[in-house]
């Protein structure tokens, strides 16, 4: 199974482009990174049935509100990026329901663990962005795995930037997710997570 190419799809397509425009050579390669863990981890717990297109349009949109192109500096960057996926998806084509679910799988990336019964492909992008951020759960991909996304999608120092656009966030949204975790013992395990 090949966990690094995305679904052959005008969606799939257009994510890719506009995530490569806007976002950094860092970000980009997060938001790759992302849909490798997630394809990777599914197929290792046996998860099956997701919408891949679904699930790689969300990993390669859902940061997008971080970048100085799309920032909103009333909502959080999660509920900006998934109302930015939905116009993206509306211009592939998909219909008001698949646009919905788009939005509701990047939001519920910065919420609460999301079980996969209740939303497999917001499931997926959660162990997927955790592990990639701060290390949360790197233990269910195998270093040769681990190695390999690296090397294609190397981090660019990642973690320093990555925390200061989520301080940025928290500063000017003090009630946003991003907030939360400045005020708990996650920027550490950030600048711990030993991807770097």
């Amino acid at each position: 199974m090949d966990f690094f190419t995305g679904p052959d799809t005008r969606a799939a397509q257009a994510a890719f482009e506009v995530c490569t425009e806007f976002a950094e050579p860092w970000l980009r390669n997060h938001s790759l990174r992302a849909y490798s863990w997630a394809v990777a981890y599914g197929a290792s717990a046996g998860i099956t049935g997701y919408d891949d297109e679904l699930l790689y349009v969300a990993a390669l949109m859902h940061d997008l509100a971080l970048t100085p192109f799309f920032d909103s500096h009333r909502i959080a960057f999660e509920e900006a990026g998934g109302q930015l996926a939905k116009v993206l998806a509306a211009g592939a084509g998909w219909d008001t329901a698949r646009r919905e679910r788009l939005n509701e799988v990047i939001v519920l990336h910065m919420r609460d663990d999301v079980p996969p019964e209740h939303d497999v492909e917001a499931h997926l992008l959660q162990i997927a962005v955790s592990a990639d951020v701060s290390g949360r759960r790197l233990e269910l991909f195998t270093p040769e795995f681990t190695e390999e996304v690296l090397g294609r999608y190397p981090r660019l120092g990642f973690a320093e930037k990555f925390l200061a656009q989520a301080r940025d966030q928290a500063t000017r949204k003090p009630d946003c997710a991003a907030a939360e975790l400045m005020r708990s013992g996650w920027p550490d395990r950030v600048l711990t997570n030993k991807l770097d």
